[in-house]
């Protein structure tokens, strides 16, 4: 089915998963355009306490009687199984469902110019950094990052101009639902195993992503991947590409600072255009940067607009997230989860002042921790001490056949000081026992792992 979004104003719209990232954007966009809300998600949240605050009902808890016969439209999540109770009554009252990824695709169409960002790594860096430099103009985008960032006070700004800028992730296919004006491919990699097939099926989807995008169009490519360098020679649509050392546009002359941010001079064809002083640290952040000014230049941006939103940029939440020093100990948090992420912010903490780095690692899922295993092995050799915690299981039933302590075994035996803790009170007892003044200790994955180095602060 198809939803109207800007002509089916009243009715009442019931979101099962809320509390997600993106689903409780998507909430916001509904009530800020007088629908409406009620969701569900199994456990309370800062972003649901928003919600709240904003006239949405919320249920904590997914249960058929939260489904009420006066809702018209019921929207979920990739993560909702087909035996979701709630799921079922909508069925059986006949109310219509749609996945979150046809919705969203269908609130763009009353968009003029949607900017998808995708990539297997950095979108939402990449897509903050984008809102950050169309925030110093008067366009007025609609905004919705995969991460909380302090200049929209959260993940969502609701604008009235004719630009919304998102992220476009690939599990499932979800972006093949979007409608693209300026699409941005960051790089491919295998991730997401559990759908599919190898990486030759991932990089045909995002062939099958850049597609979507108009003749009048832009891609925004990076040429320094390879396998986003095969799918663009054939495409219908203006492409604008990028890179450190080859690409349209280029970073050069690039100094890192003590904090291990970088400055550089972008150039487009060989022209030299402007400098760039980055708040973030990494050479990820600027490639990152260099696909940001790309979809800049391509909504023909004032210059003195991308130097300011860049320069006024410095991370979002969970994103080498600075959380605090104690006792002279730096705590770090970081959103990386896939062995190419940890190696990028490993990379850049080698550079970051520090004694000793310590990393407690919570690998997110079993299916990705089983199918990247021999990668995961091999993503820690920046680490002086490495805690595994058990997996976190998200979406997943363990059927044990993985399990941190093989992980860990295996990362041993490269070499890597590393040791598991089943509980956050033993990571704790030995964190303090062994953690010096002038360390860094490096919270990181996709779960919950933060909430460790939070309590590590706070006592």
């Amino acid at each position: 089915m198809s939803f109207d979004f800007i002509n089916d104003k009243n009715k009442k719209i019931h979101l099962i998963g809320i509390g997600g990232i993106s689903m409780s954007g998507i909430a916001e966009i509904l009530i800020e355009n007088d629908y409406s809300v009620s969701g569900s998600d199994m456990k309370d949240s800062p972003l649901l306490s928003k919600l709240r605050k904003n006239g949405a009902s919320i249920y904590i808890g997914q249960n058929k009687n939260n489904i009420k016969p006066n809702i018209d439209l019921v929207i979920y999540t990739a993560a909702i199984s087909e035996d979701n109770p709630e799921l079922i009554r909508a069925k059986e009252l006949n109310i219509p469902t749609m996945d979150r990824a046809s919705f969203l695709g269908d609130i763009m169409k009353s968009y003029k110019y949607n900017i998808a960002i995708s990539g297997t790594h950095g979108k939402t860096t990449t897509t903050a950094m984008v809102s950050e430099i169309f925030l110093k103009t008067n366009l007025d985008p609609t905004i919705m990052v995969g991460g909380e960032l302090n200049s929209i006070k959260g993940n969502i700004r609701v604008g009235k101009g004719e630009f919304f800028i998102n992220e476009a992730c690939e599990y499932k296919g979800s972006f093949l639902k979007f409608n693209p004006f300026i699409g941005v491919i960051l790089n491919i990699d295998a991730d997401h195993l559990d759908f599919y097939k190898d990486i030759n099926d991932i990089q045909n989807t995002f062939k099958k992503f850049a597609e979507l995008i108009p003749k009048n169009g832009f891609l925004i490519a990076n040429l320094e991947d390879e396998r986003v360098n095969s799918i663009i020679s054939d495409l219908n649509c203006n492409i604008i590409t990028y890179g450190i050392t080859k690409g349209t546009v280029q970073a050069k002359n690039i100094v890192y600072n003590k904090q291990a941010c970088a400055s550089f001079e972008v150039f487009k064809n060989d022209v030299n255009l402007f400098k760039i002083n980055l708040k973030v640290p990494g050479k990820y952040n600027i490639l990152n940067a260099l696909a940001s000014i790309s979809v800049a230049l391509s909504a023909n941006i004032d210059y003195k607009f991308i130097i300011e939103g860049l320069e006024n940029f410095k991370g979002t939440h969970r994103r080498f997230e600075i959380k605090g020093v104690k006792n002279g100990v730096t705590v770090i948090d970081d959103y990386a989860h896939h062995p190419t992420e940890i190696k990028a912010t490993l990379d850049a903490a080698k550079n970051y002042p520090h004694n000793k780095i310590f990393c407690v690692f919570q690998p997110h899922t079993y299916s990705r921790t089983l199918s990247l295993f021999d990668e995961f092995t091999n993503a820690f050799y920046n680490v002086d001490n490495l805690i595994l915690t058990d997996i976190y299981a998200a979406r997943e039933k363990d059927t044990g056949v993985i399990n941190s302590d093989m992980l860990c075994d295996k990362i041993k035996s490269n070499g890597v000081n590393c040791k598991v803790f089943h509980d956050y009170k033993d990571i704790l007892n030995y964190l303090r026992k062994n953690l010096s003044s002038g360390d860094v200790l490096f919270t990181i994955g996709a779960g919950d792992i933060f909430k460790l180095g939070e309590i590590f602060l706070e006592n």
